[in-house]
């Protein structure tokens, strides 16, 4: 643009159909709260700032909302927040945002429960604003237009906006118009704050209508401006669990969509949840049911099984996780390398680093963990903080016990070692590399390269052993 945006959020409402002590903006879509979305889409905008008007529990909405990441070529926009005591309407409520709002700029105002608002619609109302004209954003999908407020235009060749009028104030004949206000308009600030000084609560709410400067400015023989959209989905707000939800699986479908343009095999497009951002390599599958949070990345030709659920993890190419695996990296991430084998019922907790062709097999749990390339676990087995070598075997029923009730200890399985069924190594602990450790041992101290370490109770036995080679064939 060649004018400064300065973007207003409308947040303060309290949203009482939500019934729910959480503030309205605060419900999450697509894992984020609903008024981060349109502060994240003001970023891609290149707003120079971000106002958002809080009210009803401003402390938890001003807590709970963040600056928006703009782009290589733009600064992040500064976000600030400004309260309206009492609530008297949407104008009072621009009012409050007046003293922070630079008078070269235009001013964009958005709700905070809109959080599917298109930047390429925004873009479109800002061109025709042109940094001088009040502009609308209006919706007409030609149904009913119940509890909206219509958009009154001239009878002349022109069509120009004439008026909003609210559904309550409406008269028989104008409540039959289908083409309704969204909420959203821009106006130059130095024609928008004397429009917003102008106001008056003379209406059946006794409120002060933002949409009220539009009859003062064509009062002032202003023009206004409306851009229309056919998307209703774009402008739907929030105001109760039911919409809530809809808009949930209108947002995941969107969603889906543009992954199964850029090439992801989706089993059921309907049946995919991303909460946070999924980023998808070439050729990758997956399965129904599946659950995506923070920040996960699909490298080329992994394949996600039904029923997973996967957090700020990163999954390396021809990595195949199988189904009903849990893994959530939360603050230290979990790494998949190429080729591995995870699950199925696997659980992946936070710092487990699994390299190349690793396997983790049914009822798995891997946590602060690295495990080299070629290294197995297959059945029913914990490994918490743990450094595993190439090639290691670990049987069914082993554990590490990595904590003592104050502190935790590192386990150390140097390369090929064969962990059997049923043992304990009781950290702090090293395992000497082509060692083995007998079936249903309890270790307590470190082995030595090539060890055969079998204990029982109190007793624990240490063998230079050297493991038969495989037969050929």
């Amino acid at each position: 643009m060649s004018f400064p945006v300065d973007v207003v959020v409308m947040a303060a409402g309290k949203g009482t159909r939500m019934k729910s002590s959480r503030p309205k903006v605060l419900h999450r879509l697509g894992g984020r709260a609903l008024a981060q979305h349109v502060i994240d889409c003001a970023a891609r905008l290149s707003a120079r700032s971000v106002v958002v008007i809080t009210g009803h529990g401003a402390e938890q909405v001003e807590a709970g909302l963040t600056a928006p990441i703009g782009n290589a070529d733009h600064a992040d926009p500064q976000l600030r927040f400004v309260r309206q005591q009492p609530q008297l309407g949407t104008g009072h409520a621009v009012q409050q945002a007046v003293p922070v709002l630079p008078d070269d700029g235009v001013v964009l105002i958005l709700n905070g429960d809109v959080p599917l608002i298109g930047q390429a619609t925004l873009e479109t109302l800002l061109q025709a604003c042109e940094g001088q004209h009040l502009a609308l954003l209006t919706v007409d999908t030609g149904g009913d237009a119940t509890g909206y407020g219509r958009i009154v235009r001239s009878l002349d060749a022109d069509r120009s906006v004439h008026a909003i009028v609210e559904h309550k104030d409406a008269n028989e004949a104008q409540r039959r118009i289908t083409e309704w206000y969204s909420g959203v308009m821009a106006a130059p600030a130095a024609l928008l704050k004397p429009l917003l000084a102008g106001l008056t609560n003379d209406n059946s709410q006794a409120e002060y209508y933002l949409t009220d400067v539009v009859k003062h400015a064509v009062a002032q023989g202003l023009a206004v401006r409306a851009v229309v959209t056919h998307d209703a989905v774009e402008v739907a707000g929030v105001n109760s669990p039911v919409q809530l939800a809809d808009l949930e699986r209108a947002y995941q479908r969107r969603l889906a969509e543009a992954f199964m343009e850029q090439g992801v095999r989706l089993a059921d497009p309907a049946r995919l949840d991303v909460r946070g951002e999924l980023l998808c390599g070439a050729d990758v599958e997956i399965d129904v049911n599946c659950v995506f949070e923070g920040r996960v990345k699909l490298g080329e030709g992994v394949r996600i099984g039904a029923n997973c659920v996967i957090a700020n993890a990163a999954i390396d190419d021809g990595a195949v996780i199988h189904p009903f695996t849990h893994i959530d990296g939360e603050k230290l991430g979990v790494s998949v390398g190429r080729g591995a084998l995870i699950g199925p019922f696997a659980r992946l907790r936070p710092g487990a680093q699994l390299g190349e062709a690793v396997h983790i097999g049914n009822f798995v749990e891997v946590k602060n963990s690295t495990l080299a390339a070629g290294a197995k676990a297959n059945h029913l087995a914990y490994l918490g903080d743990a450094t595993v070598g190439e090639r290691v075997n670990y049987g069914a029923g082993s554990i590490t016990a990595n904590y003592d009730g104050a502190n935790k200890h590192r386990t150390v399985i140097e390369a090929d070692v064969h962990v059997g069924s049923n043992c304990v190594l009781v950290a702090p602990v090293t395992i000497g590399a082509g060692g083995t450790v007998g079936a249903g041992s309890t270790i307590t101290k470190s082995t030595a390269p090539g060890a055969l370490a079998v204990a029982r109770g109190k007793q624990m036995a240490l063998e230079n052993w050297q493991r038969p080679a495989k037969k050929k064939g």
